[in-house]
């Protein structure tokens, strides 16, 4: 609110003449609103942006899954499972080992770690017989895995891509996997090798 200051001034042979002045600081026209200061106004302008603006969420990158494995036949005839992956650390991911003649499988999970992981030994106390195998590596669906992972891969594996992806049969999101076949010895040869020959 403007405060009038009043004076008189005292004028020879005219009276007194009555003097109104207005202070000049902080005047307006509007009795509501209050004076204002320029050097608040450039204070209140000049904070950092980022105080009152929220950090954006990172983007979402896909994925490209890349599995590779390879085996090793232990000496009691045993296998072992080795692969090499981009998927994250502590990703739980499933390895199986199938004979192709009699569907006999051996399973084992490994969690993968610095790019890697390690499965085994696959076979009977036996060993396996010579023959044909494969290795399937199934990475286990998103609602199983660590938060660490369904912070990389998605809560229903949505940020997984390539040609390894595929949906779950159970409907969970999507999952990786990946097959390889291999040979355990050398493939039964049955003509000549048991014929007699004099």
């Amino acid at each position: 609110m403007c405060k009038l200051r009043t004076g008189y001034k005292r004028q020879t042979g005219f009276g007194l003449l009555l003097v109104v002045t207005m202070s000049a600081a902080g005047c307006s026209d509007s009795e509501d609103e209050p004076p204002r200061n320029l050097s608040e106004q450039t204070a209140t302008s000049t904070q950092p942006a980022d105080a009152s603006v929220a950090e954006e969420p990172a983007s979402i990158v896909s994925l490209e899954v890349a599995i590779s494995t390879s085996v090793a036949l232990r000496p009691d005839r045993r296998l072992m499972v080795e692969g090499e992956t981009n998927l994250p650390d502590q990703a739980q991911v499933q390895v199986i080992v199938e004979r192709e003649v009699s569907r006999v499988r051996w399973r084992a999970r490994a969690r993968v770690s610095d790019g890697g992981f390690v499965a085994g030994p696959f076979g009977s106390g036996s060993g396996l017989p010579d023959g044909g195998y494969i290795v399937h590596v199934q990475l286990s669906e998103a609602s199983v895995q660590p938060q660490t992972v369904q912070a990389v891969i998605g809560n229903r594996g949505e940020n997984l891509a390539g040609e390894l992806v595929s949906q779950s049969r159970h409907g969970l999101g999507q999952v990786a996997t990946y097959s390889r076949r291999f040979l355990v010895g050398e493939e039964p040869r049955r003509t000549r090798d048991q014929v007699e020959v004099h």
